[in-house]
This record gives structure tokens, sequence and C-alpha cells, in this order.
């Protein structure tokens, strides 16, 4: 899952970023709200984590901008301003949560990972397909009853799979969600990255679930022979 971090903090930036990294997002980060407006409407987030105090435009002129624009991103609001008021016209303006400061980052990590399942129309921790099951909160993956170990990204690429399950999910959409900027479009990361998960997930149960549709993208699914 891929998150914007706009803060001008560079303490905070360093530590929510690091907690974000760490628990497997793709992370762009920016410290002003004229950045911060245009990589959320130039790039589609599963969320955005937005400081309410920023420089060159703050946090809510961002939000009710990008609301405007059509993005309905789900939004996280930091604040140091803890009134019934602020809270109101947060929500007004389209937040879909909010956190006060100071935070405990574990918080931060279980609203944003809640924000994630939403994006997807699902409130399940758990993802089920076939013999295949994902624990969100855990990061955990099984296959037919086994532990399947995988690297950070591989997890995020299948869990990604899992929520868009039956649907074709195009390279471009797996670069936008799991990856940050730095990634070469040219390269051929998912790829790989697919080729590697396909193998972890077979070990327990050789059936195929990741379906390549050539021309296309990938698809996550069982399919009768």
């Amino acid at each position: 899952m891929k998150v914007l971090l706009v803060e001008d903090s560079a303490r905070l930036q360093m530590s929510v970023g690091r907690a974000l990294r760490k628990a497997g997002y793709a992370l762009d980060v920016t410290d002003n709200g004229e950045e911060g407006l245009w990589q959320a409407v130039a790039n589609d987030y599963d969320v955005i984590v937005l400081d309410i105090m920023l420089p060159k435009l703050d946090g809510l002129s961002l939000l009710r901008q990008l609301r405007q624009k059509g993005k309905g991103t789900h939004v996280l609001l930091l604040t140091a301003r803890d009134t019934v008021e602020d809270r109101v016209q947060g929500l007004q303006l389209g937040a879909d949560d909010y956190l006060v400061k100071p935070f405990a980052l574990e918080e931060l990590l279980a609203r944003v990972e809640a924000l994630c399942r939403r994006a997807y129309g699902s409130k399940q921790t758990r993802l089920i397909i076939a013999d295949l099951e994902i624990d969100t909160v855990a990061k955990e993956v099984f296959r037919a009853g086994h532990l399947v170990r995988l690297k950070p990204r591989e997890y995020l690429l299948l869990e990604y799979l899992a929520r868009r399950s039956g649907q074709v999910v195009t390279r471009g959409e797996i670069e936008a969600h799991i990856y940050d900027d730095s990634v070469d479009p040219m390269s051929n990361v998912v790829e790989s990255a697919v080729c590697s998960l396909r193998k972890k997930i077979s070990a327990p149960n050789p059936a195929p679930l990741i379906h390549t549709r050539h021309g296309l993208g990938y698809v996550l699914k069982v399919e009768s022979e």
C-alpha cells in the first residue's frame, strides 16, 4: 500500500516515515502544502497522512482543494489543536480520521491500516482466497496451513492483489501502489516480484493462484482446470 506523508517537522518526518516503511508501506514525503497537493492529485495513494500546520498551503486548504478536484483518497489529519471545532472542521472538509499530537506511532499505524482496509471496501483483517490466508495485521501469509515467509515488498504485492481478487491489475497499478518514486519505470521489478511471489506461495500447494493476462496484467484467483 502507498502512503503520502505531508509534514514539515523533520523529527516527525523521520519517526513517522521510519515507522510506515518498517510496516511495509511504500512512502512519499513532502514538507509543504503546495507540493503535497500536487503529489496528492498526480498520484493514487491509499492514504494521505496530512499535518494541518504547513508552509505555503495549510493542511485544511490542501484538503479542501483535493476534494474539489474530485480526489477521494482517504486522509488522516494530524493536528496539535484538540478542540471540537477544529475536529469538526476537518471532518466537514472531507477528512476521514484525525490524530492529535503528540501521538503513539502504534496508534498512527493502526489508523492508517484501518483506512487502507476502508479504501478497498473491507473491514476484514484476514483475506482468504482458497487455501491462501493473509493476516493484514500481523502481516503473515499461510498457504494450505503452512506459513509462507515473504519479503516486505512481496507481502505488499500479495496483499494488493488479494484486495483486488478476481480483477486484472496492471503493471502500472502495481508500481503506483507498492513502490515509491525511486523505482525505474523501465525496470522489470514488478515481473521479478511476481515471479518470486509465485514460487513462494506455490511451495505448500502448487495449484496456481496468480495468473498472467498477457498485455494486461495479473489476477489473483482460483481458476478451474
